[in-house]
């Protein structure tokens, strides 16, 4: 038996969009084709979605553009929308009131339909195309995401080709959070990174990396956080490349269920989501914890590469994994 297929919506463009339910045990993740977005999560019999999610397709393609999308080919910012590739700087559109790329703009497979590939109970493999100069991206790549879940967790594997030099970093954006709560308030965190981008106040990386020690950015040892306290729109960094899987950060509610996310990526941008707005909530609602290369990495050096070359797959890989009070 494959995986749960229904009818989810029709975009404005007049394409319809499916969701899939998989699941294994005790956990059940619902994914769309449209910007194969993880639109829910359910474990152990807890009461609510982990990650927030709509079931109106109109909310996705407005103010949760980012909500649970795969964020590709690009994810979070390049500075003035300019960025060096094998040694010639490229020009990527933006709107005119941007000063800065976010998460590749219109070029962004965000707002793409994408098909299904391959659907079992447990897993499912979206796949989508971009064409060579999209947004100002090179090559013709091939992007292919496979969802896949266990009774305890769920992971995506991102592989993306081209068939020329180009850029790819890509990120799940979904927000979290654990209790089912108005805000994110009273969960601990803890990020194994000593590390840390310091940006603009465009959040632009200024190519400075800032050791965590002492500071109020250090999550090293679990702690609770308030909204604010401290303001949160920052990439951790983890490594200087790209790791086999290993896990870097925790996620615990005061329900009692905990998060873990273990990535192969050298980065991981953490939001608060204080502008992040769900029709009808407040913000601070959940917070996003983006695994991924370094942001605005093609613009300083001794940042780790986010270069696709042709013949040679990327592949990054992220999983979320849940324990906690059993409440079925």
């Amino acid at each position: 038996m494959s995986g749960v297929r229904t009818p989810f919506g029709t975009t404005r463009a007049g394409d319809a969009v499916e969701r899939v339910e998989l699941s294994a045990g005790g956990l059940r993740a619902s994914v769309l084709t449209y910007g194969a977005i993880l639109q829910d999560v359910r474990f152990g019999g807890v009461p609510h979605s982990l990650t927030l999610g709509s079931d109106r397709l109109a909310d996705y393609e407005g103010a949760m553009c980012w909500h649970g999308a795969l964020i590709a080919p690009v994810a979070n910012r390049l500075g003035a929308g300019r960025a060096w590739l094998q040694g010639r700087e490229i020009v990527l559109e933006r709107a005119a009131q941007e000063n800065h790329l976010l998460h590749s703009g219109a070029a962004g497979t965000h707002a793409r339909l994408w098909r299904i590939e391959d659907l079992a109970p447990d897993r499912v493999t979206l796949a989508v195309n971009l064409a060579h100069g999209e947004g100002g991206f090179p090559g013709r790549r091939n992007i292919r995401a496979e969802y896949s879940v266990t009774p305890t967790s769920l992971r995506l594997a991102v592989k993306a080709r081209t068939d020329r030099p180009t850029l790819f970093n890509a990120t799940n954006h979904s927000y979290w959070n654990l209790d089912g709560s108005e805000s994110w308030t009273g969960h601990r965190l803890r990020i194994d990174a000593a590390r840390m981008l310091a940006v603009t106040d465009d959040v632009v990386p200024t190519g400075e990396i800032r050791e965590v020690t002492g500071a109020t950015f250090d999550f090293r040892t679990d702690r609770e956080i308030a909204p604010g306290d401290p303001a949160l729109d920052s990439c951790f960094c983890l490594s200087d490349d790209r790791r086999p899987l290993r896990p870097v950060l925790r996620l615990r509610g005061r329900s009692g269920v905990t998060m873990e996310v273990a990535t192969t990526e050298p980065g991981v941008q953490v939001y608060d989501g204080r502008d992040a707005i769900r029709p009808g909530r407040v913000g601070y609602e959940g917070l996003a914890i983006e695994t991924q290369g370094w942001p605005d990495a093609p613009n300083h050096p001794g940042f780790p590469s986010i270069e696709l070359m042709p013949g040679k797959a990327c592949e990054q890989v992220t999983e979320w994994r849940f324990s906690g009070p059993d409440r079925s």
